[in-house]
């Protein structure tokens, strides 16, 4: 995986929590995300990548199933909680 794709699967997944308003404790979440983020983008910086043009293009162009797919993948890598991953899956499902 390059580092544009694991910056791409990264914001899917950001954007992926933002949908889940059943899950109250988001914020918290999406907080430890943003912090991920800025952890991965300063240890990994890519030359002449546009970080915000990208992060438009996820949030507008890529699919809901996608966004949510991102997030579980997302959630491994920080430790998330398990009742928002079940969430998720719950909400996949409603998708297919």
């Amino acid at each position: 995986m390059t580092l544009e794709d694991e910056f791409k699967l990264l914001i899917g997944g950001y954007f992926g929590i933002i949908e889940m308003d059943e899950y109250k404790l988001k914020e918290f979440i999406l907080k430890d995300i943003e912090e991920y983020i800025e952890k991965y983008v300063a240890q990994n910086p890519i030359l002449n990548y546009d970080y915000k043009g990208e992060t438009e293009k996820i949030k507008d162009q890529v699919s809901l199933k996608r966004k949510l797919q991102d997030s579980l993948l997302v959630l491994r890598k920080i430790n998330g909680p398990l009742d928002l991953c079940l969430l998720i899956k719950k909400r996949l499902e409603e998708i297919k």
